[in-house]
């Protein structure tokens, strides 16, 4: 090789990278290097100059933990990340954490890592690329028409999610979907033969995807493959790119000491020359710089998509308006004022019902005035209500549809999802019982972490779903969701706190939020204007005294109870406030002086919530407690089981009675 090959300038930016911040992955960015080469240099769309241009190809690196591949490429194209950051690898607060993490301005698309997500992210994107392209482009204009590009290795395919999105990628006909697998037989524990043995082209192709072999080390057949990939515009395509790990190095090439530990330095000389790369670290010679560069490729093609929109927007100004409203994320003009006209009627004609169907009746609203808006359920949407009146389901006869069937996936769907908001354009909910967050909970982990305005719908909130048991009945989920960081929680009342619910969650704009409805039936409460606006602060009074005996707080279906109860104990002469807590995490964010004009600190506290007690101890005092579950549930009718979890009236005036007492 040529010594100032540009191939090998990600090789040893990677390598130097890895050496000096003491650890990382060399391994990968050394085998992939001439796959990212002949992707980034001869097919991927895209302007250094302007990470945000919405119809550039999105590249997503599955196999996260080859971090300095994906920052090599972006330094060495142009974007605003320099040899500084390279050498910043892993420090704190730098641009070049271990593993990537989403950040738009330097050209990170997603944050990836935890293995098989990336590929999910991936299918989301050309999935929303594949909703926008049939929504907005005419015959003789189409301002979205682009790829979305994914790297990924032996990890990602292991994970089960991989199963999950690449058979629904298939049976969906992503034809703008490549994948590049990275098939070097190796990981920490060693070669992967002796616990991986499927036959990978085999199963993509069970899948439906078109399947490519080449020699992953060969520019001029990965070209080629990635060629005949654009032109299968019905499937996806894997191409399988048989390479070695630490390709170049003398001593550990094909081995798993290449995999996630630092050459060293003698190992990384003797490379050096094994490559005839004789320059010291960061060194990167000007013509390969230049080769490398992109931004005025990025530039031209910009300019030409800027083009092509202008015409758009002259011939199809009505679509032009909507797309660029969808590109820039913005709700519709009129949304707070239609909201306030539908939350009026939801409240002059609240009934008792099932918060899930209150629910669909805010769907029903918000799906008809956001088309942004797709929804979708892990194949409970007769459970879960997520097809609205103006819902039509996605498929290949439909590609426009706002409905997914995303079948028996919760973990797929949710990544998904998260690919789907980072594509831009498209607002999505999916939904599941809540019981399966245990599925889903890394990518709503991920979504949280990326500060992605996700909307998780999670029905069947307690044991009073009833015989199912104790497999389908969630007990600690609330805990767990609520301890996450950047997740808003709401389990409302009835469906007037479903509505603000909902209208929190569409318009977040960096927060995913978690909708918990009901199974069970719900009381209709009566609201004053003032406790009507409260309802966005998180928490509020339903029943209100000056100086309570005793403060009550409910959430969801336990809100009647509590009411119920402080009616009671009033006819006992016992002064009681009452606190609808439909979200903890918004209340926990409010001023301490509205905290305590709600809660007061200087009485007791009774919390009466069908889930683990855990979350709400930091609104309590030791004397203070919660009526809650700290067991599993049974298999018997809900109410029955809120009887014998103690969810009923005499139990919580008990409860109150012994806390005054104290």
């Amino acid at each position: 090789m040529h010594q100032s090959d540009p191939t090998n300038a990600i090789r040893f930016l990677s390598i130097d990278a890895v050496q000096k911040a003491n650890s990382g992955h060399p391994g990968m960015p050394m085998g992939m290097a001439e796959i990212a080469t002949a992707l980034w240099t001869n097919h991927l769309k895209h302007n250094p100059s302007n990470p945000n241009w919405f119809d550039r190809d999105r590249f997503v690196l599955s196999n996260g933990h080859g971090s300095m591949l994906l920052y090599s490429l972006l330094h060495l194209t142009g974007y605003k990340l320099t040899l500084e950051d390279l050498k910043d690898f892993r420090q704190l607060k730098s641009k070049t954490p271990g593993h990537p993490e989403y950040d738009i301005d330097i050209g990170v698309e997603t944050t990836t890592g935890p293995l098989g997500q990336g590929i999910a992210n991936a299918v989301g994107m050309a999935i929303s690329e594949k909703i926008l392209a049939s929504e907005f482009n005419e015959e003789d204009i189409s301002p979205i028409d682009h790829y979305t590009y994914a790297f990924l290795g032996d990890g990602c395919l292991m994970e089960g999610i991989s199963h999950e999105v690449c058979s629904f990628a298939g049976t969906h006909n992503l034809g703008k979907l490549i994948c590049f697998y990275d098939q070097n037989g190796i990981s920490i524990d060693g070669e992967v033969e002796n616990w991986f043995t499927d036959d990978s082209i085999k199963r993509f192709d069970s899948y439906g995807w078109q399947t490519i072999c080449v020699d992953g080390h060969n520019i001029e057949e990965i070209d080629q493959a990635i060629s005949s990939a654009k032109n299968e515009s019905n499937k996806p395509s894997m191409i399988f790119c048989k390479t070695t790990i630490g390709f170049g190095s003398p001593n550990k090439s094909g081995t798993a000491d290449v995999h996630g530990a630092p050459l060293g330095d003698e190992e990384i000389k003797k490379t050096r020359e094994a490559l005839n790369w004789d320059y010291p670290p960061f060194e990167v010679p000007k013509e390969v710089y230049d080769f490398w560069d992109a931004k005025n490729y990025g530039a031209e093609i910009n300019s030409f998509w800027n083009n092509l929109i202008d015409s758009y927007k002259e011939k199809y100004p009505k679509k032009y308006l909507e797309l660029q409203r969808r590109i820039s994320g913005e709700n519709p003009q009129n949304l707070d004022e239609t909201f306030e006209e539908f939350l009026n009627k939801c409240n002059s004609n609240n009934q008792p019902m099932a918060t899930r169907k209150a629910s669909k009746a805010c769907l029903d609203f918000f799906v008809k005035e956001m088309p942004e808006l797709v929804g979708g359920s892990a194949d409970l949407t007769p459970s879960n209500n997520t097809f609205s009146s103006s819902s039509s389901t996605f498929s290949n006869i439909n590609p426009s549809g706002n409905h997914i069937n995303y079948g028996v996936r919760e973990f797929g769907m949710t990544a998904i999802m998260n690919g789907m908001v980072l594509h831009g354009g498209i607002k999505p909910y999916g939904a599941t019982f809540l019981v399966f967050t245990d599925y889903a909970r890394n990518a709503v982990r991920l979504s949280a972490l990326m500060g992605l305005p996700n909307i998780f719908v999670y029905t069947h909130d307690s044991v009073a779903l009833g015989e199912d048991g104790p497999t389908h009945q969630p007990i600690e989920h609330l805990v767990t969701l609520r301890s996450t960081p950047n997740l808003n929680n709401w389990r409302p009342a009835d469906l007037v706190e479903t509505a603000i619910a909902w209208k929190n969650a569409v318009c977040s704009e960096k927060t995913p939020t978690c909708l918990i409805f009901s199974r069970q039936g719900t009381s209709a409460i009566e609201r004053t204007t003032k406790q009507l606006k409260s309802i966005n602060m998180g928490g509020y009074l339903l029943e209100t005294v000056e100086k309570p005996d005793i403060t009550i707080v409910a959430s969801g279906s336990e809100v009647q109870l509590a009411l119920d109860a402080a009616k009671d104990l009033r006819n006992d002469s016992i002064v009681v406030n009452v606190v609808s807590m439909p979200s903890l995490d918004i209340f926990l964010k409010q001023s301490s002086e509205y905290q305590n004009q709600i809660i007061n600190p200087n009485k007791p506290v009774l919390v009466v919530e069908c889930s683990h007690p855990n979350s709400w101890y930091k609104i309590l005092n030791r004397s203070d407690a919660v009526i809650g579950i700290e067991t599993f549930g049974e298999s018997a009718p809900g109410n029955e089981l809120l009887e014998h979890f103690g969810f009923n009236k005499e139990n919580v005036i008990k409860k109150a009675k012994s806390l005054i007492n104290d």
